[in-house]
């Protein structure tokens, strides 16, 4: 049995639950996912300042992983926070959403473009495009102000974002649209069939991607860069 553990990596078990069944409605049969939260960190991730502070719960959850012998890991948050650090620290493969999202839309289209929540994650969005080699198939990235905890509270939140989906694919002339935010991962299914357009969320891309390249027998590389971390001597605050 592949074991896949789904890391949410804000503290929010509401939208941990949403990620562990979108996971797993698409995995193979003998392939286990589960959802875990960060034990740590920010209720929802919404800046810089909220990424940095839940790497370490992120980076602990991949710890415990390890000691249970978990196969591969998806970091569910479209910044992929902490994604070369758990890579040092993780066997099998670490897939952030926002890398897997992007890779499998530029496989989709000519053109691709992005609806996130708010706008000051724009930037954040444009840098990992062009980190992951994806400046030639992003078009746009576009902000829905939607803030994260309110995709599960707002009653018009899916039809803001189907709304934010068409106009995107309509000023950016994409073919395809990536969802920004791993709350969002429900929503692909109505939104495509509604635009007629591929609709593609992270959480299901990365989760297929760990699996693919567990069923490979292939992990993260531990020469170079991705070894094992120096032991050393950490401290942290009371």
């Amino acid at each position: 049995m592949t074991q896949i553990w789904a890391i949410n990596p804000n503290t929010t078990e509401a939208m941990t639950a949403t990620i562990e069944q979108c996971a797993r409605a698409v995995v193979a049969p003998g392939t286990s996912v589960t959802g875990v939260t960060s034990e740590c960190g920010p209720p929802s991730i919404e800046s810089h300042y909220d990424e940095a502070m839940s790497v370490p719960g992120l980076l602990r959850a991949i710890e415990r992983g390890e000691q249970q012998g978990v196969d591969g890991y998806v970091i569910a948050c479209f910044g992929d926070p902490g994604l070369d650090a758990a890579r040092e620290i993780a066997r099998g493969p670490v897939i952030g959403i926002a890398e897997a999202a992007m890779h499998a839309a530029s496989h989709l289209g000519r053109g691709f473009s992005v609806v996130t929540t708010l706008a000051r994650t724009l930037g954040r969005a444009a840098d990992l495009a062009g980190h992951y080699g994806m400046q030639r198939f992003c078009r746009g990235i576009h902000a829905c102000e939607i803030a994260v905890l309110d995709l599960d509270t707002d009653p018009d939140a899916r039809k803001i974002i189907t709304e934010a989906c068409r106009d995107a694919v309509e000023s950016d002339g994409s073919d395809v649209v990536v969802l920004g935010c791993a709350g969002m991962a429900d929503m692909c299914a109505p939104i495509s069939a509604e635009l007629g357009v591929p609709v593609v969320d992270g959480v299901t891309a990365a989760t297929l991607t760990v699996q693919s390249l567990v069923a490979m027998g292939l992990g993260t590389s531990k020469r170079g860069e991705f070894a094992a971390p120096l032991p050393k001597d950490y401290t942290f605050g009371g």
